[in-house]
C-alpha cells in the first residue's frame, strides 16, 4: 500500500496534520490515554443519554453475574454493550464538532446530528434484542423458580 500523497493533504505532510513530528515514546502513550479517558468522563458529564447507557450497563452486568452467563453469552452481552457506547461517544464527537463549526443553525447539521443519533437508536435497540436473546430464557427460568 502506498503513502498517501502530500497533494491530497494540501501539501503538508502527515507528521504536521497529525500535529506530531517526533518519534514513539511512552509518555506520548500514556497522555493519549488521558485525553480518552477525559473525553469519557466529558461525555458522562455533558450527555443525559450516557448515563441511562451507563445506568442500563451495571443492570445487564449485574444480571449477567447473577444468572452465571457462558463466556459466549458474555461475549455477545459486551458486545452489545460496547456498540451502545462507541456510538453515543461518536455521536457526541460529531456534535461538539457541529456545534463549533456554527453557532446559527444550519438544516444540514440538524441532518448530521440527528443520523448520528439515529445511529445510537439502532445500535440502543441491537442490542435490547441481543439481551433478550441471552438474558431472557435466563431470566424465563429465575421468574419460574420463584412462581
Amino acid at each position: 500500500m502506498t503513502e498517501p500523497s502530500n497533494d491530497a493533504i494540501g501539501g503538508r505532510s502527515l507528521e504536521v496534520v497529525n500535529g506530531t513530528s517526533d518519534s514513539f515514546t511512552i509518555r506520548r502513550r500514556l497522555q493519549s490515554f488521558r485525553y480518552a479517558w477525559y473525553g469519557l468522563v466529558l461525555m458522562l458529564r455533558s450527555q443525559h443519554n450516557a448515563w441511562l447507557h451507563a445506568f442500563a450497563s451495571v443492570c445487564i452486568v449485574g444480571m449477567g453475574g447473577l444468572f452465571r452467563l457462558t463466556s459466549g453469552e458474555w461475549c455477545w452481552i459486551i458486545l452489545a454493550i460496547v456498540a451502545v457506547w462507541t456510538a453515543e461517544a461518536l455521536n457526541t464527537a460529531l456534535e461538539f464538532l457541529a456545534d463549533a463549526a456554527t453557532s446559527e443553525f444550519h438544516p444540514l447539521v440538524k441532518c448530521a446530528k440527528d443520523v448520528a443519533a439515529g445511529g445510537v437508536l439502532i445500535s440502543a435497540l441491537g442490542s435490547v434484542f441481543i439481551g433478550l436473546l441471552v438474558l431472557g430464557p435466563h431470566l424465563l427460568n429465575f421468574l419460574a423458580r420463584i412462581f
